[in-house]
């Protein structure tokens, strides 16, 4: 069920414009507004979950899904020699929009 005052279900319904690279009908890659790398992509499931605790078998297999999906989206998109997976997770790791995402950072040499 989605979240209708979440900013991420607004983009992944259309309500929302954004710089797709990849959809379907589970899940939605999009260009980050504030880029911290050369590439900087995210990938959000179209099911609305804020937080991995609150993952359950249905959920489960979505991010299995996206995790399949993110190598050949990442390669497509610059990340041939390599990219980073970051998956923030509430107010102290800087998660801003609670709808759970996962960061694909890449395109440049990056620093630890």
């Amino acid at each position: 069920m989605k979240d209708c005052n979440c900013i991420f279900c607004k983009i992944a319904d259309g309500k929302i414009p954004s710089a797709k690279v990849y959809e379907d009908d589970r899940m939605l890659v999009f260009k980050d507004i504030e880029p911290k790398a050369k590439v900087h992509l995210l990938a959000i499931g179209k099911d609305h979950f804020k937080l991995l605790s609150e993952m359950d078998s249905e959920r489960a297999e979505l991010l299995s899904y996206m995790f399949s999906k993110i190598p050949q989206i990442a390669e497509q998109n610059g990340c041939k020699n390599g990219y980073r997976l970051v998956i923030n997770q509430g107010d102290d790791a800087g998660q801003t929009v609670f709808h759970l995402h996962i960061h694909i950072l890449g395109g440049e040499q990056l620093p630890w």
